[in-house]
């Protein structure tokens, strides 16, 4: 039997031919794109997203027009019009996590006072929970070596759950939204047992949430054997999550989120799709890319601290003669930002500070030594119009590392975060979007008279 199912997935001699013939019909001339001014990839030539609709939900800056010249600034990022660098400050010293706080800011537009915040709170805390066996009829019956699929799946399923699964009222899609941002963390461990026991023999161990815990606390309690963690484990993640919770309208994800919700489709399906947007390599997954960079680098360089031996390697990168051979230094560099990634600037600062406590201090002074070394390097041997800068991505892997998190769960910890602006988009686009997207595609190839099957 399975040798039976091994032969139903082989690409056979047959589909490699038919694939060929697929590749040639689907051959587009891509000077038809300048010549007709087709915006590929909704970026113009500069590489600027192109303007498809209007968001109060946050803002991303990487220039100002100062006396009628567009001006590279350090970026900024902003969350119903407050600066990220002012919410993660204020919320350092408090006595509550951040995330929280942040989830309520986007969904509803303002910062809660105490009491607001407190039945936040408890209204996450009472949907922290899954359907009776839901763990063990769907999360156990067929877990996936990829716990993005896992976790799609487990979205769609609770469809099946919702009585009012249909209701796209902002009352009922707001408390799904809800629901899910509850759920999330729950789904993306669960998932990952399950991963851990069925494809790696390991222990199967299902933790049950603690009602007086966060959400990065949970996370946290939930997926350790032991369920202990440091308090700074848990605001670098809760910071982590903070960071990664929301980038304005034009990230492929959030993208999604408008274009299906436009349909006016449920809510389950929307998210589900944009999951399957996070999971590219290209969007939710370039962490991974980062650790396996500097794994491979750490082996191949004697003096981690040499800066010559730091930049050859850097240089052999570009060259495509080191790691994947792709040609790119991951990590650096930003479709939007070019003198900084001001989420990159916030979290290095925690970075640096589990690096001390986990004793990292090594690995974090090379990651500050390519910091440093790549946009240089980078300037030297591409012609780019823009400036480079770390992203996001450069840090938060190895903090994901230092903390301890498998490698499978990742991405997943990005939609944790993530499906609070998702959510908060969802809601938008149903509050004020009266039609249906629509882009506009052309061809380019001419009619051809239709030739009976004997005759051809």
């Amino acid at each position: 039997m399975a040798e039976e199912n091994s032969k139903y997935f082989e690409v056979t001699p047959e589909i490699e031919s038919l694939a060929k013939e697929t590749m040639e019909a689907s051959k587009v001339d891509p000077n038809l794109y300048t010549e007709y001014n087709v915006q590929r990839g909704l970026r113009d030539m500069n590489g600027k997203g192109v303007l498809v609709g209007i968001t109060n939900i946050s803002e991303v800056n990487a220039k100002r027009e100062i006396d009628g010249k567009s001006i590279p600034i350090p970026g900024e990022l902003y969350y119903r019009g407050y600066d990220i660098r002012d919410l993660v400050r204020g919320m350092g010293p408090s006595d509550h996590f951040g995330f929280e706080e942040c989830a309520y800011l986007l969904l509803f537009g303002k910062l809660p006072n105490e009491a607001e915040f407190r039945e936040f709170e408890r209204i996450l805390s009472g949907y922290r929970s899954l359907p009776p066996n839901f763990v063990r009829d769907v999360i156990m019956k067929k877990p996936s070596n990829n716990l993005m699929n896992s976790l799609a799946r487990s979205v769609l399923t609770l469809y099946s759950y919702d009585e009012k699964a249909e209701d796209t009222s902002i009352p009922n899609v707001l408390r799904q939204c809800l629901q899910l941002i509850a759920e999330f963390p729950l789904l993306s461990v669960y998932s990952y047992q399950a991963y851990r026991h069925y494809y790696q023999d390991g222990s199967l161990i299902i933790h049950r949430p603690k009602p007086e815990y966060s959400t990065s606390e949970n996370i946290l309690h939930c997926l350790r054997d032991d369920n202990s963690f440091t308090d700074l484990e848990a605001k670098l993640l809760d910071v982590c999550l903070i960071l990664h919770m929301e980038h304005g309208g034009g990230n492929n994800s959030t993208f999604t989120t408008h274009l299906v919700s436009s349909t006016l489709t449920d809510t389950y399906s929307v998210i589900a799709a944009a999951l399957g947007s996070l999971k590219g390599p290209r969007h939710g997954g370039a962490n991974l890319k980062v650790i396996d960079m500097f794994s491979d680098m750490k082996e191949h360089l004697t003096d981690w601290t040499d800066e010559k031996q730091v930049s050859d390697y850097l240089r052999a990168l570009l060259h495509k003669e080191a790691f994947d051979h792709k040609g790119l230094i991951y990590g650096m560099g930003h479709a939007v930002y070019s003198l900084s990634d001001p989420r990159a600037v916030i979290f290095k600062k925690y970075v640096q500070q589990l690096s001390e406590e986990k004793g990292y201090q090594k690995e974090y002074a090379l990651y500050a030594l390519v910091e440093k070394l790549a946009p240089k390097i980078i300037a030297e041997e591409r012609k780019i119009y823009k400036g480079v800068c770390p992203n996001v991505d450069f840090f938060s892997g190895f903090a994901y590392q230092m903390l301890n998190l498998p490698r499978e769960l990742y991405t997943p910890i990005f939609a944790i975060a993530r499906i609070v602006g998702w959510s908060a988009h969802r809601l938008e686009e149903l509050c004020h979007g009266d039609k249906i997207m629509r882009p506009a595609y052309m061809t380019t190839l001419p009619h051809r008279e239709y030739v009976p099957m004997e005759d051809r």
